[in-house]
C-alpha cells in the first residue's frame, strides 16, 4: 500500500473512531493542533496556486476535513461534560481570547460565528453556485471555439483533446464545489448548536454531579465551551476562506499575491492622492497627526518610486522592441514555413467575412466541421484540415477553393440574398438576378429576403449563402478526395483496422502488399465515388487476390465486386427498376485486344479513329438518358470495365460505369440502349 493511501485511510478512519471511542485530553491537544495546521496548509495552497484546477481535489478534501473536525468536536464535548478537562489547547483558547472575562470571550465567539456564517460561508456558497452555473452555460461556446481553432489549423488534434478535457474538468470541479460549499455551512451551524448544548449540559453536570456552585459551573464550562468552539471554528473559518479564494481566483497565470499587490499599487497618482488625503486628515481633524502623517509620507514615497519604475520599464521595453526589430531585419528569412502547402483552402473576399465570423453570427466554420464529418460517414475518408482565410485581392463577394495550393473552383454570392432554383416543374416565374449555382452549374436566381417565402411556396429550392458555399466546397472535396488521400492517411486507417483485426492486417501488410499499393486501390475507389468505409471487406479481398496479382487496377476491380451491395445501393437503390445502357460485345473485344501490359501497369493502344467513334456513340447514349432526366449508367463485362472507364473519364466526368459482377442479384435493370459502332 502506498504511503499516501495509508495516510488518507488512517485520517478518515480516525475521524470515525473518535466519534465512538473516548480519547485522553493530551491526544485531543495533539489532534486539535494537527487540525489547525492542516487548515493553514489548505488556505496557503489555495492562496498561492496559479490555477484553480491545481486544487481539483478540494471538494473531497473539504468533506474529509469537515468530518475530522466534527469528530474532534464530539470528543472535546465528551471530555468537557464527563471530566471538565478537555485539554490544554481548549482551555488556553477559552481563557486567552476573552482575557479571563466570560462576557468578552462570549462576545468574541459570537462575533466570530456571525462573521463566518453570514459573510464568509454565505459569500463562498453564492460564488460557487454562480461560477458553476456560468461554467456549465459556457461549455457549448468553448467547445465550438475549440472546433473552430482546430478547423482553421490554429491548434493540433492533441491540443484540442487537452483543451476539451480541461473544460470537462473545470465543469466537474465547479459543479462539485457548488455542493461541497454546503459542508462548511452545515459545519458552522452544527458548531453553534454543539456550543449551546455544551454550555447547558456543562452547567447541569457541574451542579448535579461535580458539586460545583452554579456561578462556578457557569464560569468554568462557559470558558471551556468557548475554547472548544474557537478551536473548531477557527479551522472551519480557514477552510471557508480557502473555498472563497479558490472559486474567486480569476487569473490562471499568476498567484493571487502578485495580482492583488500589482493591481493595488500600480497607479502612482492613486497612491499620491491617498498620501495627501492622510496628511490632510491628520492636519485638519483631531486624529493623531504623527500616525496620519507617517502613512501619508509612506504612500507618497511609494507613489514616486512606482512612477520612476514605470518610466524605467517603458524605456527598457522600447529598447527591447527596437532590438527585436533590428534582429528581424538582420535575420535570414526562414523559408521552411513557406514550403508548406495546405491540402484544402477556402479563400474569400471581405464581404463574406461575416459568414465566417462567429462573433457576427456566422456559422461557416461550423458547416466546415460538418463537411468533414459528412464525408467521413459517406465515403469513409478523413478530410484534411480545411484552411479558411480572407483575401483582400478577391472581389468582396467572391470565394475560391484551392487544392494543394492550386485554385480548382470559384464562386460568387450576394450577401443578404438567397439563391432560388427551379427543380424543373415550377411554371410560375419570380424576379431576381440570374446566376449559376456554383457546385452543379444549374440556372438559378438571386432573390431578397422578402421574396423567399413566395419562392418556397411556388416550389423553388431556396438556399442561403453559407449553404451554397458549403455545398460547393463539399462537391469539390469529393471530386478531389483521391488526391488528398496520402500514405500517412492510409497508414492511420490501417492502424484503426488493426485494433480489432490484427490477424488480417498482419497477413496483408507488408507481406502481400505495401501501403502505397493499398493507397492506390483506395484512390481508385474514391475517384469513382465508392465509399472505403468498409475497410475490413476491402482488406479481406486484397488479402485473397494479392497473391495472384499486384496490379492495383485489377485489385480494385476485385474489391468493387466485393462491395457490390454498397455499389448497387448507391446507384440502383432509389428506384424499383433502373434504366441503363450496355456496351456492345464487339467494342469490348476491341478494347481487350488493344490492352498492353507493362511493368508499370496496363494501358489501351486503340486506334484513334475507333476511339473517337466509341466516344461519339457513348455521347449519343448518354444524351438520350439525360434528356429523360435519368442518370447515365453504362453496364460492361467485368474485365472491360476499368479500361472503358479510363477511356471515357476525361470526356464524361459524371458517367457511371459498372460491371455485371458489381450488381446485386435482386436489382432489376432495364437496358434502353447499346453503345455500338459500325463495322466499317
Amino acid at each position: 500500500m502506498k504511503k499516501n493511501d495509508l495516510f488518507l485511510g488512517v485520517y478518515l478512519l480516525a475521524a470515525i473512531v473518535f466519534l465512538i471511542i473516548p480519547i485522553p485530553s493530551w491526544l485531543l491537544d495533539v489532534l486539535i493542533l494537527f487540525n489547525i495546521s492542516m487548515a493553514l496548509i489548505i488556505v496557503f495552497n489555495c492562496l498561492f496556486t496559479t490555477e484553480t484546477l491545481n486544487m481539483s481535489g478540494f471538494p473531497t478534501l473539504l468533506l474529509f476535513t469537515t468530518v475530522f473536525r466534527i469528530s474532534l468536536n464530539v470528543s472535546s464535548t465528551r471530555l468537557i461534560l464527563s471530566t471538565g478537562n478537555p485539554g490544554q489547547v481548549v482551555e488556553v483558547f477559552g481563557s486567552f481570547v476573552g482575557g479571563g472575562n466570560l462576557v468578552i470571550g462570549a462576545i468574541v465567539f459570537i462575533v466570530l460565528i456571525i462573521v463566518q456564517m453570514m459573510v464568509i460561508n454565505k459569500g463562498s456558497e453564492r460564488v460557487s453556485e454562480v461560477t458553476a452555473r456560468f461554467t456549465l452555460d459556457a461549455m457549448p461556446g468553448k467547445q465550438m471555439a475549440i472546433d473552430a481553432d482546430l478547423n482553421t489549423g490554429a491548434i493540433t488534434d492533441q491540443e484540442a483533446i487537452i483543451r476539451r478535457q480541461k473544460i470537462q474538468e473545470e465543469s466537474a470541479f465547479f459543479g462539485a464545489m457548488d455542493g461541497a460549499s454546503k459542508y462548511v455551512k452545515g459545519d458552522a451551524t452544527a458548531g453553534l448548536i454543539i456550543t449551546i448544548i455544551n454550555i447547558v449540559g456543562g452547567i447541569i453536570m457541574g451542579v448535579a454531579f461535580m458539586g460545583m456552585g452554579i456561578m462556578d459551573s457557569v464560569q468554568r464550562f462557559t470558558i471551556l465551551t468557548i475554547g472548544d468552539g474557537l478551536v473548531s471554528q477557527i479551522p472551519s473559518m480557514l477552510i471557508s476562506l480557502s473555498t472563497g479564494i479558490l472559486v474567486t481566483k480569476a487569473s490562471k497565470d499568476e498567484n493571487i499575491g502578485d495580482i492583488l499587490i500589482g493591481q493595488l499599487f500600480s497607479i502612482p497618482k492613486v497612491l499620491l492622492m491617498v498620501g495627501m488625503t492622510m496628511i490632510g486628515l491628520g492636519a485638519l481633524t483631531p486624529l493623531n497627526f504623527a500616525f496620519c502623517g507617517t502613512y501619508g509620507i509612506i504612500f507618497i514615497i511609494i507613489s514616486f518610486a512606482m512612477k520612476g519604475k514605470q518610466q524605467e520599464d517603458a524605456i527598457k521595453e522600447e529598447v527591447e522592441e527596437e532590438e527585436i526589430q533590428a534582429d528581424e531585419v538582420r535575420r535570414h528569412e526562414n523559408v521552411n514555413s513557406l514550403l508548406q502547402v495546405d491540402p484544402i483552402e477556402l479563400e474569400f473576399g471581405y464581404g463574406i467575412i461575416p459568414l465566417a465570423d462567429v462573433n457576427q453570427g456566422g456559422d461557416l466554420l461550423d458547416r466546415v466541421v460538418m463537411i468533414r464529418r459528412q464525408i467521413a460517414l459517406e465515403l469513409g475518408a478523413v478530410v484534411p484540415i480545411i484552411r479558411l482565410r480572407d483575401n483582400i485581392q478577391l472581389n468582396p463577394n467572391q470565394y475560391i477553393i484551392k487544392i494543394k495550393g492550386i485554385q480548382v473552383s470559384e464562386g460568387e454570392i450576394l450577401f443578404d440574398h438567397y439563391m432560388a432554383m427551379n427543380p424543373g416543374y415550377v411554371e410560375d416565374e419570380i424576379t431576381g438576378i440570374p446566376t449559376l449555382e456554383p457546385a452543379f452549374h444549374l440556372e438559378a436566381m438571386w432573390i431578397t429576403e422578402s421574396q423567399r417565402e413566395r419562392a418556397e411556396s411556388l416550389g423553388y429550392t431556396v438556399v442561403d449563402p453559407p449553404s451554397i458555399i458549403a455545398t460547393h466546397l463539399t462537391e469539390v472535396i469529393k471530386r478531389h478526395l483521391d488526391e488528398l488521400l496520402t500514405r500517412q492517411d492510409v497508414q492511420n486507417l490501417i492502424d484503426n483496422v488493426k485494433e480489432n483485426n490484427k490477424t488480417l492486417v498482419d497477413e496483408l501488410v507488408p507481406k502481400l502488399i505495401g501501403v502505397g499499393e493499398i493507397q492506390k486501390v483506395l484512390q481508385n475507389l474514391l475517384q469513382e465515388g465508392i465509399s472505403i468505409r468498409d475497410l475490413v471487406t476491402i482488406f479481406e479481398t486484397l488479402a485473397d487476390y494479392a497473391t495472384t496479382s499486384r496490379d492495383t487496377d485489377i485489385l480494385t476491380e476485385y474489391v468493387r465486386q466485393s462491395l457490390k451491395r454498397a455499389i448497387s445501393n448507391k446507384y440502383f437503390g432509389d428506384e424499383d427498376m433502373t434504366t441503363v445502357v450496355t456496351l456492345d460485345p464487339k467494342i469490348e473485344q476491341m478494347i481487350m485486344s488493344s490492352v498492353k501490359q507493362t511493368e508499370q501497369g496496363a494501358y489501351i493502344s486503340l486506334d484513334p479513329a475507333i476511339t473517337k467513334n466509341i466516344l461519339k456513340a457513348t455521347e449519343i447514349e448518354i444524351q438520350k438518358l439525360e434528356n429523360k432526366g435519368q442518370t447515365p449508367i453504362i453496364i460492361t463485362s467485368p474485365i472491360v470495365r476499368v479500361y472503358f472507364k479510363k477511356m471515357t473519364s476525361d470526356y464524361f466526368k459524371d458517367l457511371i460505369v459498372v460491371s455485371y459482377n458489381e450488381i446485386d442479384s435482386n436489382i432489376e435493370l432495364k437496358s434502353v440502349g447499346v453503345v455500338t459502332i459500325n463495322d466499317n
